[in-house]
């Protein structure tokens, strides 16, 4: 009976993480719980008025997110204790899976939210377009561990473009979700990018497609009119281009971001007291939420939302680094691009530096399916973290100590 035991614990422990040098890091547990604190204080700040008037409970919103965000920390906690080598054995199944829910979206189970077909019911409502990002991440990084020294030839690199690629075109196609898209797409290409050694080429053709775009934005200001184009992300484009001329077919929503944001000033009006969210700025709680974290805190409140993205940011970076093993390190990088690409993503869409496309502010803006899929991500970037060895982090810090000694 006792070795029968005996085996039970050794196949458990095969799964759990048991790092006896003790190295978990703490720092990025904390600016997560503290980003996500802030959303929630900002989310029933930015909400309330709204939820009151449709549901007649100022607590909808931030209830609901409130809940899913304590579970979603809950389940991060959980899934760092895991060995995330685990991941490899579900590699076909996370892009299948992924794949046939998008594609499920366009059957009688897809349901519209604002127009938008994007989500799926399957007992509960959520996002698939969000599983398709991690997804990617951890079957792009399983592959080019899997191909070795094959990454060097161009064929691999076509092809795990290729892989990627077909998962961000499922994702607008079928989801019609473009944002999802780009992000999916540029997860992949900056992996690639990062272990193919054409990285030249890749920076090159990037500068490239930049100028490409720049110039098709341009010819399209000159020929075509908002009102004469029949498509609708080519209105996207012209009314941001000119979004005080075409208030009325987009640009609106657009307009009353930037006056939140200016009407805020350096310090802003005070937490509570954003006038904006009073239905100037349509659905202020999903993709315009930092419009009213400017109005509220002012230019120094944003930037400080900024500068705790960024030191998550730096603690992806750093475990990446110093992951035991190029899985690892590919699995919190592709994390770290998706985290980045989005806050981006968002705040230009806000700052109208883009034209407009449904992307979240990660941990502030509102969405469940967001939360607990960035919360996953999150616990998957601990679980790398826990299997770094202390006396390795101790070098390395030692190394940056140094570094900075010669510099002054």
């Amino acid at each position: 009976m006792s070795d029968k035991k005996n085996k039970r614990r050794q196949k458990k422990r095969r799964f759990l993480v048991l790092n006896k040098d003790g190295y978990y890091d703490y720092s990025l547990l904390a600016v997560v719980v503290l980003l996500t604190c802030f959303g929630l204080v900002m989310l029933y700040s930015t909400s309330a008025y709204v939820a009151e008037a449709r549901f007649e409970d100022d607590m909808y919103y931030f209830g609901k997110q409130a809940a899913i965000s304590a579970g979603g920390i809950v389940c991060m906690v959980i899934i760092s204790m895991f060995d995330y080598h685990i991941l490899k054995n579900f590699t076909t199944f996370l892009y299948a899976a992924a794949m046939v829910l998008m594609l499920l979206v366009l059957s009688p189970l897809g349901v519209t939210v604002n127009g938008a077909k994007r989500w799926l019911k399957l007992g509960v409502q959520f996002q698939p377009s969000e599983i398709a990002k991690i997804a990617a991440i951890v079957c792009i990084s399983y592959l080019i561990v899997q191909m070795g020294k094959q990454i060097q030839t161009l064929r691999a690199t076509v092809v795990l473009l290729g892989i990627g690629g077909v998962l961000g075109a499922t994702a607008y196609l079928a989801t019609d979700n473009l944002s999802t898209g780009i992000i999916i797409c540029g997860i992949t290409w900056i992996l690639v990018a990062m272990a193919s050694p054409y990285t030249r080429y890749f920076v090159a053709i990037t500068a490239v497609m930049f100028v490409l775009l720049v110039i098709l934005v341009q010819i399209l200001k000159f020929s075509i009119d908002t009102a004469e184009s029949g498509s609708f992300r080519v209105q996207r484009v012209l009314v941001w281009l000119h979004p005080e001329q075409n208030s009325d077919a987009g640009g609106y929503q657009v307009m009353q971001a930037l006056y939140a944001i200016g009407s805020g000033g350096f310090f802003g009006k005070g937490l509570g007291n954003s006038v904006q969210k009073l239905g100037s700025v349509p659905e202020a709680q999903n993709d315009m939420i930092f419009s009213i974290v400017c109005e509220e805190l002012g230019i120094f409140g944003g930037a400080l939302v900024l500068l705790l993205f960024a030191y998550l940011l730096y603690r992806l970076f750093f475990i990446s680094q110093n992951a035991p093993d190029l899985f690892g390190s590919l699995l919190v990088a592709g994390i770290m691009i998706h985290i980045a690409l989005q806050v981006i993503l968002n705040i230009c869409v806000v700052t109208n530096i883009i034209p407009t496309t449904g992307v979240t502010l990660p941990f502030v803006s509102y969405g469940g399916t967001s939360i607990l899929f960035l919360m996953a991500e999150m616990g998957i970037a601990l679980g790398v973290s826990h299997q770094i060895k202390l006396q390795e982090v101790e070098e390395e810090s030692r190394k940056q100590i140094a570094v900075s000694g010669q510099r002054h």
